[in-house]
């Protein structure tokens, strides 16, 4: 890594602590680990991190709980969250407050990294794309408006009219990545590689699919009959709008 990037890792299992703290320095990463839920929020509000490592379940305050209060405060730092095995729920719930990954218990170190490279990779992407926005035309645009919807990129703010639309980051960055590429079709390994980071994933998975849904749910009348988020059967999707 060219610089040193800083990762938040709120865990309450030492062992585990101590392992992922010891590799992630050995990769070259800053490591800050607390076990605390509430001491974890206030750093993570607080301080200047690259990525958040986040248990679900904690001492004084949850990971489903962390996850909402950064986002309510637009803290937008890339979360990967750690599930016990056969916590479905817990990862639905954390997906949908705006985590961007999760990780179930126990996993390869090796699979922790990787997943902590392609987010790092993706919010990097992101920010050069938000701060590069004054310099560049069209597709940069700060406001996109379609039906009675109002996407501010900047602020990674959804609207309908004047009332604010809660919507988690990752469907938020699916969206914006649709609209930038609206009436072209977007196949599910590209949106896989430019909103999620991945370069390759296995060709039956769903994590496309879930988020189109969930996002057709916020923003379409009907969503068994999308107006702007269409199906484009056998290719993926296109946003028409």
């Amino acid at each position: 890594m060219n610089a040193q990037k800083h990762i938040l890792l709120i865990e309450d299992d030492a062992t585990l602590v101590f392992t992922l703290s010891d590799r992630l320095a050995s990769e070259g990463y800053g490591v800050e680990a607390l076990s605390d839920g509430a001491q974890g929020l206030t750093a993570a509000l607080n301080g200047r991190f690259d990525g958040i490592v986040l248990d679900v379940m904690l001492p004084t305050m949850s990971g489903l709980d962390i996850c909402r209060e950064l986002r309510k405060n637009n803290i937008f730092t890339p979360i990967l969250m750690l599930t016990a095995r056969g916590q479905v729920t817990d990862k639905v719930v954390g997906l949908k407050l705006g985590a961007d990954d999760y990780l179930t218990k126990p996993f390869d170190t090796m699979e922790l990294l990787a997943r902590i490279e392609a987010l790092l990779r993706r919010s990097e992407h992101s920010g050069a794309s938000a701060h590069g926005a004054e310099d560049k035309t069209a597709t940069a645009q700060q406001f996109y408006t379609f039906g009675d919807y109002t996407v501010d990129v900047r602020r990674m703010q959804l609207f309908r009219g004047v009332a604010v639309v809660d919507i988690p980051t990752r469907e938020f960055q699916l969206l914006q990545y649709l609209i930038t590429h609206r009436g072209s079709i977007v196949s599910r390994s590209e949106l896989l590689h430019a909103v999620w980071g991945y370069d390759a994933l296995p060709a039956a998975t769903r994590t496309v699919d879930t988020h189109i849904a969930w996002l057709r749910q916020r923003i379409e009348s009907n969503p068994k009959v999308p107006r702007y988020i269409q199906t484009v059967h056998g290719e993926g999707y296109k946003f028409v709008g």
